[in-house]
């Protein structure tokens, strides 16, 4: 997530201070992703740092014993939003899921049921769906930013799950031997790892279809 595109299209609708941005920034994310006042001003320094946002003192009502600083986007700022609201995010590789790895490393530990790993993480994810539809039930109708929200997660947990199954089915039909044989070289002694051949060789990545910037 980027807090400071975030920062910069708050201040597009016209000059805040720090706290206000904090404040804005949590209720136009449905309040599910808490921003540290201090990430705030230090992202603003960054900005302004890079012309991207300038700052002033506010006017004074006369009730206020010192000034509030406020920050505006300039034209740069302006520019920099626009080009990060179209530009894709790259997806172009695998991320390095930690729910996949968890997977990977079940199938060789011995002793360790893959299966059951799967369904432990499974049940784990449908509560969380759950719980998230209760949210969706109670709040989420009336606040547009949070019906967004929990949309993307509970279609994103969906999708997790449906890979566990997938994942729970091919390993299944590929056999239980899925571990390295270990085999002794008869000249060394030393054991010597060579793969069952139901594993296939992986396939290589294609590095050179990163999004344009």
């Amino acid at each position: 997530m980027s807090v400071r595109h975030a920062l910069l299209a708050l201040l597009a609708e016209g000059p805040k201070y720090g706290l206000q941005l904090r404040e804005e920034f949590e209720a136009r994310t449905g309040e599910v992703w808490p921003l540290n006042v201090g990430q705030v001003y230090t992202t603003l320094q960054r900005l302004e740092r890079d012309g991207l946002a300038e700052s002033g003192d506010a006017p004074q009502d006369g009730r206020e014993k010192t000034p509030q600083k406020t920050f505006r986007i300039t034209a740069d700022g302006e520019a920099e939003l626009a080009g990060w609201l179209r530009t894709p995010p790259d997806m172009s590789a695998p991320p390095r899921d930690e729910l996949v790895m968890k997977v990977l490393v079940a199938m060789r530990v011995p002793g360790t049921n893959v299966h059951d790993v799967i369904q432990v993480h499974r049940r784990y994810l449908v509560e969380l769906m759950q719980q998230w539809t209760r949210i969706k039930e109670a709040e989420a109708e009336s606040d547009l930013s949070l019906a967004l929200v929990v949309d993307a997660e509970l279609f994103r947990l969906d999708a997790v799950i449906r890979w566990l199954d997938a994942a729970d089915g091919r390993i299944k039909r590929a056999g239980p031997d899925q571990k390295t044989d270990q085999k002794t070289d008869q000249k060394t002694g030393q054991k010597t790892g060579q793969r069952t051949s139901t594993k296939a060789a992986m396939p290589r990545l294609r590095r050179g279809t990163r999004a344009s910037q």
